[in-house]
């Protein structure tokens, strides 16, 4: 599957190329003007993980602040790929959920969720309440480099690192909605069976199960064994689609 998403996905520009060639003071995050983003994303390599897990709250807090698309996270997202194959990836980060995991799962993770705005459920949600999506830049931005951030991410479906496989999963799913990609489906599907399916974790069960619905597959064996008052993993979760698990959250009931 990687190689396929090789032939058929451009490639990203160097991430460094892409954090001195974007003209960040002129696009807008959740708290204003995008001029601080350079430093806060080099920051995502830094040796200190002091400076490395505040970098990573900077993208979900302020980039991504509440699953909002911004101007700035269009470039963003160009960088967060970029950087995946640096070794400083697999250093620990303090985590979203309740334990630390790699900055390469959190990474993953989160272009996953910044993918998962404008997937085909997205795009349906916006227009019913109103919103055509094409009108919003952000939206479209994303759209546009679906093929590429795919081509960075999937050459870790088969990571050693098993939290790493299962963000990376999760962050294919909404990727393949993308027509260029759609037929990478049939090689996810293996592993959504294998890897989402066969979690402990509910809500990764419940993720297989949707998906493999919506690509109209047998579904017959998956079960979802939801537990409603489990609001606290105390095991990283390798994705922010189910961020009911995350430590703070309010119980999902």
């Amino acid at each position: 599957m990687t190689s396929a998403a090789a032939s058929d996905s451009e490639g990203i520009s160097d991430p460094a190329t892409v954090l001195a060639g974007t003209n960040w003071a002129a696009l807008d995050h959740a708290m204003g003007k995008a001029d601080d983003a350079p430093e806060m994303l080099i920051g995502l390599l830094d040796t200190d993980q002091a400076v490395r897990s505040r970098a990573l709250d900077y993208l979900d807090h302020v980039v991504h602040h509440q699953n909002t698309l911004y101007e700035a996270t269009v470039p963003a997202a160009l960088y967060v790929a970029g950087i995946l194959a640096d070794p400083r990836t697999r250093l620990p980060v303090d985590g979203r959920n309740c334990a630390a995991g790699t900055m390469r799962a959190e990474l993953v993770d989160w272009l996953g969720s910044v993918a998962r705005e404008v997937d085909n459920e997205a795009e349906k949600i916006s227009r019913r309440h109103g919103f055509p999506p094409e009108d919003y830049p952000p939206f479209n931005g994303i759209r546009r480099i679906r093929s590429q951030l795919f081509g960075e991410i999937s050459p870790y479906l088969d990571d050693p690192d098993p939290q790493v496989r299962v963000a990376t999963v999760t962050a294919c799913i909404p990727l393949l909605d993308d027509a260029r990609l759609v037929h990478h489906q049939k090689d996810l599907i293996p592993l959504v069976r294998s890897v989402l399916a066969t979690s402990e974790r509910w809500q990764h069960q419940e993720l297989a199960l949707e998906t493999l619905q919506a690509w109209d597959e047998d579904t017959s064996g998956i079960e979802v064994r939801r537990n409603p008052f489990e609001f606290c993993d105390s095991e990283f979760d390798g994705t922010g689609w189910a961020t009911a698990t995350s430590c703070g959250d309010d119980p999902p009931f």
